[in-house]
């Protein structure tokens, strides 16, 4: 079995990327997941920089918070979403992508490209580009 050139994360990665603002209602942010059938989104802030991802593991926060009246919490996307975000660049193959994946928990990275989000690769992207034949048979 012999590998193909691997292709580059701009090649395999998905450019139409939903976002969220810091200042969306923390269960706006919820159905907005649920509605784009995403495991997560980039979180830009108002000069167009990321500031961090919302997912779903941020998400079940929710459950766990609260007051003893059983009421849900109250707040803004920017008060659960996880602010240490590992992006890559749109140039990194995605051999080495698939390493990462390995090491972490999250299901996506967001591609940056001179401080901008360009876009984002999932797992499921990495799957597709095995599916197109990277790998001789």
């Amino acid at each position: 079995m012999t590998i193909r050139r691997l292709p580059t994360v701009r090649e395999c990665m998905d450019t139409n990327v939903p976002i969220l603002s810091p200042e969306t209602d923390i269960f706006k942010g919820v159905s907005f997941l649920l509605h784009k059938r995403v495991t997560g989104a980039p979180v830009i802030g108002a000069k167009g920089e990321l500031v961090g991802m919302l997912t779903e593991f941020d998400c079940l926060k929710l459950l766990t918070l609260g007051n003893a009246d059983h009421e849900p919490p109250k707040g803004q996307v920017k008060d659960f979403m996880s602010t240490a975000v590992q992006t890559i660049p749109p140039d990194m193959d995605i051999y080495y992508v698939a390493g990462l994946f390995m090491k972490v928990h999250f299901r996506r990275f967001p591609v940056v490209e001179d401080g901008q989000l360009v876009g984002a690769i999932t797992r499921f992207d990495i799957m597709r580009a095995v599916q197109r034949g990277l790998v001789a048979r």
